[in-house]
């Protein structure tokens, strides 16, 4: 629905009209080099919980670069062999604005220690998860989970392959 904000064009003087559009931005599902467990952070900032690293992509960044920011900012880590695994896009996802998040899969490398954003990190298997787990990041790492419990981590998650779990 377009949005009337009193913005004019600079050459003309006519009224803009923008548009209300959902926010963009990443989060890594980044495992360890030995496991399959997750580094996950605790959040500086609200909403409050653990929460996969991620954050909003800058404009000028492609998705990549926007996850290898995040990543580095939050964790300290680099991350290698950096996958897209999904998008999730429930307007509800995240209760302080209507984002899509492109999610990524990822091995991280280095010392891990939480910053930015980041007031604790932690490593967790599926069976240690900590809670609450901030926005909709405990489907999106029940979907992992159940995606490499049936092998599928050498390659791209397929929908087809993955019928039983619902998509966005």
């Amino acid at each position: 629905m377009p949005v009337l904000h009193g913005i004019q064009c600079p050459r003309c003087g006519t009224q803009v009209t923008t548009y209300r559009n959902p926010l963009l931005t990443v989060d890594i599902l980044i495992r360890t080099a030995t496991a399959n467990d997750l580094v996950l952070i605790r959040r500086k900032n609200p909403p409050p919980g653990w929460a996969l690293p991620g954050g909003f992509v800058d404009y000028g960044e492609t998705l990549e670069e926007a996850a290898r920011r995040e990543a580095k900012e939050e964790t300290g880590l680099d991350v290698l062999d950096l996958r897209q695994f999904r998008a999730y896009s429930d307007p509800a996802r995240d209760p302080r604005h209507h984002t899509v998040s492109v999610v990524f899969t990822a091995v991280g490398r280095g010392t891990p220690a939480a910053a930015d954003d980041a007031s604790q990190l932690g490593i967790f298997s599926a069976d240690n998860l900590p809670h609450p787990l901030a926005f909709d990041h405990a489907r999106i790492v029940d979907d992992y989970f159940r995606w490499i419990s049936r092998g599928r981590l050498e390659g791209p998650p397929l929908p087809e392959a993955d019928s039983d779990i619902p998509q966005e």
